[in-house]
């Protein structure tokens, strides 16, 4: 357990898929049963990359956050490391808010889910799949597959293709997976490779991190065919998507498509990239406008 200010955070584990996934629980000084925001990361990251200072300025404002690890990344168990599979990660979004529904000291029944980039997608899906959540904030949001693949030069298309079939069959023959990396610099083949990539991601990891730049590559075969954006009509609570005017990974017209199609939806536009939504000026902006659409939809909710 440890302090930050007046913010309590304490170890709060549970289980998924038969391995037990590490999350942390923002309590609120002084607030009794507080309504509670459940957050997961994007693509390839962990629950240290920046969320805890989102976490922070929700807990500020009353609302107890809890922030965990997806398997197989963190503080989480699972082999192999750093394995992103879109469909794994919604058990264990199912996992993690069937828990926090449990946990004493928060009001079950007034639960937010936040998401970013990857997870952006995955709490667009919860919500359709989960009635009972009481709003969602989505985050850069990659809401189809196709849409995010059309932006890849061909090169790297091809290169993704064969590396997705180079670790399956790895993997069916019980060998070390073959792992690419998720950031790379223009020119060089990772899962993420544009300009703003890898200063952006790499910004967003601490210094003190053991996280290591590569996931196995069988994740290129699946991402084309997961698609938020069909969830997007099944969204009954209300919704705040925030697109990025200048993201080189999701297309804005994609995040702006999905967006209405939410009935309950707010879109709020950043004149920035993909990444500087976590950072800086543009964090500020950002966590301001989340935490009004979160005290507005969850601390006026009773539970």
């Amino acid at each position: 357990m440890s302090m930050a200010g007046r913010v309590e955070r304490r170890d709060s584990n549970f289980r998924s898929g038969g391995l037990s996934c590490a999350g942390w629980l923002y309590l609120p000084e002084g607030v009794s049963r507080p309504p509670v925001v459940i957050m997961g990361h994007g693509f390839a990251a962990e629950k240290t990359f920046r969320l805890p200072a989102f976490a922070e300025r929700f807990t500020g404002a009353g609302i107890a956050a809890f922030v965990f690890d997806y398997r197989n990344f963190g503080d989480s168990e699972g082999t192999p490391r750093n394995l992103v599979n879109p469909f794994r990660h919604l058990q264990d979004w199912d996992a993690a808010i069937s828990h926090v529904q449990k946990l004493p000291g928060v009001d079950g029944g007034r639960i937010a889910l936040w998401g970013s980039s990857f997870g952006g997608g995955h709490v667009i899906v919860m919500a359709a799949r989960r009635p009972e959540v009481a709003a969602i904030v989505s985050q850069v949001p990659f809401v189809d597959g196709i849409a995010s693949l059309l932006v890849r030069t061909p090169g790297d298309i091809v290169s993704a293709v064969i590396a997705g079939f180079r670790d399956v069959f790895r993997m069916v023959t019980f060998r070390n997976p073959w792992c690419v990396p998720a950031v790379a610099a223009p020119g060089t083949f990772a899962v993420m490779n544009t300009e703003e990539s890898m200063p952006g991601y790499l910004a967003l990891v601490p210094h003190d991190s053991e996280w290591r730049n590569e996931v196995p590559a069988r994740v290129l075969l699946l991402v084309p065919w997961y698609s938020p954006m069909r969830y997007a009509k099944r969204v009954r609570c209300p919704a705040l998507v925030v697109a990025a005017e200048y993201d080189s990974l999701i297309p804005l017209k994609a995040v702006v498509k999905t967006a209405s199609r939410i009935e309950k939806c707010e879109l709020h536009r950043l004149p920035c990239n993909h990444f500087q939504p976590y950072v800086g000026e543009f964090f500020d902006k950002n966590v301001a406008i989340e935490t009004e659409f979160l005290v507005r939809h969850l601390k006026a909710k009773t539970g």
